[in-house]
């Protein structure tokens, strides 16, 4: 016998025909009870695994299976969507694998092409800052798919993203009814989608405020929380911020960092994580509803797997401005 016993294998252990073995491990419960329990003890003696992916490729079956891709495996942002998204599946009999591109687009296309071939039923995806192919070049069949946090131009997949423009405009007009006018904006790149949309907001907010912008309160290679703190330390001694509005999660805590040696300025960030309510007073965010785009990605994806075939629709999720006494000193 081989390393890896097959149906074939438990059914001469049991004594049973292959055909009673294979609907056992199927779940059919009409089975008489007696050679039920040859067939789980066989199994149990040949620690025989059934093979979801060679079983995935028969008519009317499937891996249960869903890939997701994300951005950043070391971002607490992407760490609540993927807890999200594996709690639906789960409820739904759904296994998830999930892997980083770490923003790279060949990483990104390498990891696909890996899903594609483990025949999962469903894709999740988060496309990368550095652009990948062209999802038209990948050779069909491509599973259903659900493109999270950052639309691109692919026909057949839904889209999940939340109103980054809307709420940084939000947050940022917070800091001007606060009495702030030099409000520095601290970020990533704005090759990232999340990032240009809300650096959107932020001066949107400026102009319907009345006021001016200056660039030298712009900082936009923030890539880490310490590029964070170190650009934060940089406009409230040199640039004259009079407060600071973070791009994202990291920039809040870098903003915290350089609060430590060079003394406080009203804070808002984007996107909420854990040590926001550690801090005094705790961090103000603007953060959409994370575990919900989780849910309703993998939402959407388990539909079209289980036969929907209604239009492809793009949903953007509402953010929340959640106010802890940061936005004011």
């Amino acid at each position: 016998m081989g390393l890896n016993p097959t149906m074939n294998d438990v059914a001469r252990e049991a004594n049973v025909a292959l055909k009673t073995v294979s609907r056992f491990v199927n779940g059919e419960t009409n089975i008489n009870p007696i050679l039920a329990a040859r067939i789980a003890d066989a199994i149990s003696t040949l620690g025989y695994r059934r093979n979801l992916a060679a079983a995935s490729i028969r008519p009317g079956w499937t891996s249960k299976t869903l890939g997701l891709v994300i951005g950043d495996l070391a971002n607490p942002y992407y760490s609540v969507l993927t807890r999200a998204i594996e709690s639906y599946a789960r409820s739904r009999g759904y296994l998830v694998i999930s892997a980083s591109s770490d923003e790279n687009g060949v990483q990104h296309d390498l990891l696909v092409d890996r899903l594609l071939e483990q025949r999962i039923d469903g894709l999740i995806v988060v496309p990368p800052t550095e652009a990948g192919r062209d999802w038209s070049t990948i050779p069909p069949p491509i599973p259903p798919l659900v493109l999270l946090d950052r639309p691109l131009d692919v026909p057949a997949a839904d889209v999940v993203i939340a109103d980054n423009t809307g709420g940084a405009r939000e947050g940022v007009a917070e800091l001007v009814r606060n009495g702030c006018r030099r409000v520095a904006w601290i970020s990533d790149s704005p090759s990232i989608y999340t990032v240009r949309e809300r650096y959107a907001g932020y001066r949107q907010a400026l102009e319907e405020s009345g006021i001016p912008f200056d660039e030298s309160l712009v900082t936009t290679t923030a890539h880490t929380s310490e590029d964070a703190a170190a650009a934060v330390a940089n406009a409230m001694r040199s640039s004259g911020a009079d407060a600071i509005f973070a791009g994202n999660n990291r920039a809040s805590v870098g903003a915290l960092l350089a609060f430590r040696d060079n003394g406080r300025l009203p804070l808002i960030g984007f996107d909420d994580f854990e040590a926001a309510q550690l801090s005094t007073p705790a961090v103000s965010v603007v953060s959409p509803d994370i575990p919900e785009m989780g849910r309703l990605s993998a939402e959407l994806v388990l539909d079209r797997v289980a036969g929907s075939t209604r239009p492809p629709v793009t949903h953007m999720l509402p953010t929340k401005l959640t106010l802890r006494g940061s936005e004011r000193v």
